[in-house]
């Protein structure tokens, strides 16, 4: 029996003109929705992340506090529990689905929280990596909306060296042979295990790999932990649905949209709510220089960067200083309305 629930969202129009048929999105919520329905958080989803990837953020007397908040997970379009590549019917499955955009997954997890919950207004939106892309999109797209965001671990672009390093994850991928464009019979677990190889440098900074961080996490080898994680990381993984995500990212942009039409300083600067954002001292994707950037272009936007030598993934709650800081700076901006 799944954990989550989910909201058919019908046929859609996508923002690149393409429709996808009988479309959905897979959630899950945390706590109570209280009776004046102003106690919302919502928490999106990252790149190969799924709702469980967030629950080390939720908790009882955590800044994300069930008993306190009505918290929502929605799971990032692509993903494997919401409409993907995997899970789609033909003509639109497989390397056939279409691009799905950060401006895409917003506005269908708006239709779920106002149409399925009659919400109005979100306390707080929160994320990280793609998920904090989804934040800022939220900030941007909906500020009357959203009372505050926090997004850690990412920035409201993709900058080039990012997209770069995406690009060179699903070249990986796509090099295996069975991948067959995308039309496989079986999983390509060589390409699946090259994406991982690829994608290792970047997770974590320089100084986490020159000092042997990973053997905290019970890996005694740099050899054992490239093979025994980073081979094996995104074999659970549809590889069709792992490069929509990835698009997803490549193209993350708030102001590739309608209204902004890719004026970035614009779309920024429409994100009026109080804003937290947490970059990662030594994130090598979205560096603090890049969310430096976007804080400048706010107008209620603090720049809070989380020191740490675990780079990206410093907001994955794997290292239990680095949770505890993002969760003490949550609890205090929220202590703040």
């Amino acid at each position: 029996m799944n954990d989550y629930e989910t909201f058919p969202l019908g046929d859609i129009l996508l923002q690149s003109g393409q429709q996808l048929p009988q479309a959905f999105i897979a959630y899950k919520t945390y706590g109570t929705l209280n009776i004046a329905k102003n106690n919302v958080i919502v928490y999106p989803t990252w790149f190969a992340g799924r709702h469980t990837d967030n629950e080390w953020l939720i908790g009882e007397n955590k800044a994300l506090d069930p008993n306190r908040y009505f918290i929502i997970v929605p799971n990032m379009l692509g993903n494997g529990l919401s409409t993907s590549p995997s899970n789609t019917p033909a003509p639109f499955d497989k390397a056939n689905f279409p691009l799905i955009s950060m401006y895409d997954n917003v506005r269908f997890q708006h239709q779920l929280i106002t149409q399925k919950f009659g919400i109005t207004k979100i306390k707080l939106v929160v994320g990280w990596s793609l998920g904090a892309l989804q934040v800022f999109q939220w900030g941007t797209s909906y500020p009357e909306m959203v009372e505050r965001i926090a997004p850690f671990g990412g920035t409201a672009k993709t900058r080039p060296h990012a997209q770069l390093v995406f690009e060179g994850m699903i070249a990986a991928l796509q090099a295996d042979t069975n991948f067959k464009k995308g039309r496989y019979e079986h999983p390509p677990v060589v390409g699946l295990a090259a994406m991982g190889r690829a994608y290792a440098p970047w997770g974590f900074s320089q100084a986490y790999y020159m000092e042997n961080l990973y053997q905290s996490e019970g890996y005694h080898s740099l050899k054992s932990y490239v093979e025994d994680y980073w081979d094996q990381v995104f074999l659970s993984f549809d590889a069709n649905d792992l490069i929509a995500m990835l698009r997803t990212g490549i193209h993350g942009d708030i102001s590739d949209n309608p209204v902004d039409r890719c004026n970035f300083e614009q779309a920024l600067s429409k994100i009026t709510s109080p804003a937290l954002v947490m970059p990662g001292s030594s994130d090598l994707f979205f560096t603090p220089e890049d969310s430096a950037y976007d804080v400048q272009h706010m107008p209620n936007a603090v720049f809070q960067p989380i020191e740490s030598k675990w780079g990206h993934c410093f907001g994955i709650g794997a290292n239990e200083p680095d949770s505890f800081v993002i969760d003490s700076h949550l609890r205090q901006f929220l202590q703040l309305g």
